[in-house]
């Protein structure tokens, strides 16, 4: 059962405390409760999240239109036919387009093509005219992955100039799906999936298996030197780290730690990545410093420069590859920084009184639209829509909140949209100017209604209220076999009363972090915390204040030292 929320100042602590009523031997109350709250509740399902591996993988052959998809793969081998793979300009994208790449050249295959579409100029999924251009090169089979789901027109299209196409895809589906060879995607209605949550690198990693399974099993392991392709593009696109996805990100973490992909090696070197044997990644190094710099080539120019990057063989140019793409990605930050700065001061000034921010400009590089409307959204707790106005069209990035599902928005707008695609928090667009006017004002009304009466602010989840004395190695340990944290499977949030400050240090440029030293109540034990940038936000915080706070357990190491550390997430001041 959930705790009721307390509101501190402007951020609502959501205390989950969902207790849990089983004592499952060999493991504490405290992380059956942290499972609890994450929906794993069972004996079964508690073994299954720590225990599971690689060999526990589904069959990929329960799912519908996989055999199907086998055999008209296995005929083009046979037929040496032209196989084309049409991928997605991010990091899912460009991963499962190498994916699917290396498996069919393992396989045999001899002809072999890829295509990303330019974002800037044609936009995400299929397009008719990159559909003709493959048909002109000789291409007799596309295999989408992450697109094709809604590319109803293109398929038409496909099949008129005599182009079979397999899709692999894990968005949105709509009423109907396209009437392509097959169609492999989680969320079609009895779809074989037993996982409902992949991403599209998952969706084609699933393809591979089937692939090695039917033509080369005894290669079948081989398999699992791509898997550091598959966290990479798992964890980018910010699906759920539960269920195979735990499985595929936990593994192809190990994996990315000693990639033989010198492409990858060359980033790592280039970008300042520790990443080796000794030092394995975590979820959160491949989130926010591995896939922007495979996103920054699609943002900024091609994906290409990145897909080419990831399977490239000599590390020199491997190394002007990775060059390149840290160039991009330094050039995305600014440009990023400077689009926002813009938007910011439209909000302000003209959607003040509004549940719906709307900016555009024909200057914005369409690449990076979606940073911005991710970073204004979580600004303004307002879901955004940011566009570049385009000689007839408007084409951009929506972002949302939680309290809105942006893709039932959508739908409900179809009539006014050429092209959209995404999640419940994320989507694309692209809309006729001559419509552009309609669609802001019904997406306005959709959303003032959907807000009616919801209380929209700033909410940390708090996993439960702790104690110190339970603050110790035992349970960092059991909480580090949690592991990897993200969507789904957040590192723990713990609420902590009546701590004293026993001593506190402003550190960092500008004194932005505090450094506490912190005793709860009359415990002998003393944590060191650090909260990064909460040097402004809490600034007259003095020895001898009595706080309620909010943190992160974790592990510090310096020079070969290691102790607990609280990392801050917010704070109250006890009056």
């Amino acid at each position: 059962m959930l705790a009721p929320a307390l509101n501190y100042g402007m951020t609502k602590w959501n205390i989950k405390n969902d207790k849990s009523e089983k004592n499952v031997p060999g493991y504490s109350l405290v992380i059956l409760n942290l499972l609890s709250n994450r929906g794993i509740r069972t004996e079964k399902e508690i073994k299954s999240f720590f225990s599971s591996g690689y060999d526990d993988l589904p069959d990929p052959f329960l799912i519908s239109d996989m055999e199907k998809a086998v055999t008209r793969i296995l005929s083009a081998r046979e037929k040496k036919e032209k196989v084309a793979i049409f991928g997605d300009y991010d990091a899912d994208g460009v991963t499962a387009t190498a994916v699917i790449f290396e498996t069919l050249s393992q396989l045999g295959f001899e002809d072999v093509a890829y295509y990303i579409p330019d974002r800037q100029i044609e936009g995400y999924g299929m397009n008719e005219e990159a559909v003709k251009y493959l048909g002109g090169e000789g291409v007799s089979l596309i295999i989408t992955v992450d697109c094709g789901i809604t590319s109803f027109k293109e398929i038409e299209r496909a099949r008129g100039l005599g182009i079979d196409v397999i899709i692999t895809d894990h968005h949105h589906v709509l009423d109907a799906v396209p009437e392509a060879l097959a169609v492999i995607n989680p969320n079609v209605s009895e779809s074989g999936f037993e996982f409902k949550d992949l991403a599209g690198v998952g969706v084609a990693f699933k393809l591979a298996q089937a692939l090695f399974q039917r033509m080369d099993p005894g290669k079948s392991d081989q398999l699992k030197w791509v898997l550091d392709l598959v966290a990479i593009g798992t964890i980018a696109d910010c699906v759920t780290l539960l269920g195979e996805n735990r499985i595929l990100a936990k593994y192809g973490l190990i994996v990315l730690s000693k990639t033989r992909r010198v492409g990858l090696q060359e980033m790592f070197k280039v970008g300042r990545i520790d990443i080796s044997e000794n030092n394995p990644p975590d979820a959160h190094k491949v989130a926010f410093q591995i896939s922007p710099r495979i996103n920054a080539a699609g943002r900024m120019d091609h994906a290409s420069v990145s897909y080419k990057l990831i399977i490239e063989k000599n590390r020199a140019i491997a190394r002007n590859m990775a060059l390149e793409v840290e160039s991009k990605n330094q050039e995305r930050q600014k440009v990023t920084a400077e689009i926002v700065r813009e938007v910011e001061a439209i909000a302000t000034n003209s959607f003040r009184n509004k549940k719906l921010i709307f900016a555009e400009s024909p200057h914005w590089q369409v690449g990076i639209l979606g940073l911005v409307a991710g970073k204004i959204a979580d600004e303004f707790k307002k879901p955004t829509i940011i566009l570049q106005r385009q000689e007839n069209e408007f084409v951009g990035s929506l972002r949302s909140i939680p309290e809105v599902d942006i893709m039932k928005i959508l739908e409900k707008c179809s009539d006014l949209i050429l092209r959209f695609g995404g999640h419940a928090q994320a989507a694309g667009v692209t809309v006729d100017k001559i419509n552009i006017e309609k669609l802001y004002e019904r997406m306005s009304e959709l959303v003032e209604k959907e807000l009616d009466g919801k209380e929209v602010c700033p909410t940390v989840d708090i996993d439960m209220e702790i104690r110190s004395v339970e603050l110790d190695w035992e349970l960092m340990n059991e909480i580090k076999k949690m592991e990897p944290f993200g969507m789904g499977n957040p590192e723990p949030v713990f609420l902590m009363k009546d701590v004293e400050v026993v001593e506190a240090k402003v550190c960092g440029n500008g004194s932005k972090h505090w450094k506490l030293s912190l005793r709860n109540g009359s415990s002998p034990k003393i944590f060191d915390s650090i909260g990064f940038s909460m040097g402004e936000k809490f600034p007259d915080i003095k020895k001898g204040d009595k706080l309620d706070i909010v943190f992160n357990l974790q592990e510090d190491s310096w020079n070969g030292n290691k102790k607990l550390q609280l990392r801050l997430i917010d704070l109250k001041k006890n009056d």
